[in-house]
């Protein structure tokens, strides 16, 4: 059997290859060699019959990061491409139907892939959703996306304030899940917004191919806009860079219930399996609460979150290390205010198990101060903040970060 890497083969391919390419120089070009869309707009395209559309946007974020440990003197620091992602969305067949497609290209994005429930590959796959709005405020998702679960996890991670969300989200967010979601929307008074969102979810998190260890994950998220909407949707990305002329705020609410949780944040962290493999399972219940302040240049966001088990069971492995829920309550407190195109900032978060002997957390409290520098918005910026973490065991550090952003 002949096999690509023969030398017959190997040619073969290569001379095909070549006569397609010189092929494709002599074909006549119909398509137009300039677009009008604009920078961060994204690529766009219309069906000629108006049965469809695509926009296509790309982006990455190249960071430096360093940290010194303040007991030992020792500095450890790296360079790495944090994010890199593509995006595709856009309405098919009708406008009242569109959808999301998003994939992830960095080492840092598609990781964690290696275990048996994502089938031993790569986590690509960020979005795949489907939208349906089938009356006036009312829209049906189906498919992989976020689920409605705290401010700062659903806000983009291209339109953060500082170079990265904070110790809150990352200890508790519920990130992203395979189900449906029901949006609605209706006026209060002569301002006021309310808006509700129930999903129904797999709970084991995004791109697992096993069959469902536990039950369904159920989350129910309720906001309120006294003032209004803000204006181009500012309640969901960091900083007032529309320098809202009025006051806005959006006050959120989010109880998510993740009946029998496998992993140890739900959708997120390992699988709590023994080192013979045996699966434990828990019921993991979260409350979010949020709040959103924007005026004049000014922001200020905050977060509560709290989480859960209904059992206080461990994994303890052959290397005598453990496997535990992430279960306790945090709060993130930040501010900024902008001054043309640059922006100060500051950040604290507080996090704190609810046990520690059953809690995969640990007690922290991080300051942070930020300097943002935004070129084009979100869409071309330069971010850079400073941070202390106080830890309740364990070494404190200081950490140093730098990253810029472009997206297209």
């Amino acid at each position: 059997m002949l096999k690509l890497e023969d030398s017959n083969m190997g040619a073969i391919c290569r001379i095909i290859l070549l006569t397609a390419f010189f092929c494709a120089l002599n074909l006549p070009v119909y398509g137009q060699d300039k677009s009008t869309s604009t920078f961060g707009k994204g690529i766009q395209v219309v069906a000629s019959d108006s049965s469809f559309s695509l926009k296509f946007g790309f982006r990455f974020q190249s960071l430096y990061q360093g940290s010194l440990n303040v007991v030992s003197g020792k500095w450890n620091d790296q360079f790495l491409i944090r994010r890199s992602r593509m995006k595709f969305d856009g309405f098919a067949y009708h406008p009242s139907l569109t959808y999301k497609f998003e994939i992830g290209l960095s080492s840092r994005d598609i990781g964690g892939g290696d275990v048996d429930e994502h089938g031993n590959t790569s986590r690509i796959i960020y979005d795949a959703v489907l939208k349906w709005q089938f009356r006036k405020n009312w829209s049906l998702w189906a498919g992989q996306t976020k689920l409605p679960g705290n401010r700062e996890r659903v806000i983009s991670s291209q339109k953060m304030q500082f170079v990265d969300r904070s110790l809150l989200n990352s200890r508790f967010n519920l990130d992203r899940d395979v189900g449906v979601q029901l949006h609605h929307s209706s006026n209060l008074g002569n301002q006021g917004v309310f808006q509700q969102i129930l999903a129904v979810s797999i709970g084991e998190g995004r791109n697992v191919t096993t069959n469902n260890i536990g039950g369904y994950d159920y989350t129910l998220r309720l906001e309120y806009l006294p003032f209004g909407e803000f204006t181009g949707g500012g309640d969901y990305f960091g900083s007032d860079l529309k320098r809202e002329k009025s006051p806005k705020l959006a006050i959120g609410a989010t109880f998510d219930y993740n009946d029998g949780a496998a992993r140890q944040r739900g959708q997120l962290g390992a699988f709590v399996q023994g080192s013979n493999g045996n699966q434990l399972s828990t019921d993991l219940s979260t409350v979010f609460i949020d709040s959103h302040f924007k005026y004049n240049g000014f922001s200020f966001m905050g977060e509560y979150a709290n989480k859960r088990s209904s059992e206080q069971v461990f994994v303890v492995l052959d290397d005598f290390s453990t496997l535990k829920y992430t279960t306790g309550n945090a709060i993130n407190l930040q501010a900024g205010y902008l001054i043309e195109k640059s922006e100060w900032a500051i950040r604290y978060t507080h996090v704190n198990p609810d046990d520690l002997t059953y809690s995969g957390l640990k007690e922290e409290t991080q300051y942070t101060l930020g300097y943002s520098k935004y070129i084009v918005g979100h869409n071309l910026k330069l971010q850079s903040d400073l941070s202390f973490t106080d830890k309740a065991q364990g070494d404190n550090l200081v950490t140093f970060r730098f990253q810029f952003e472009i997206s297209f």
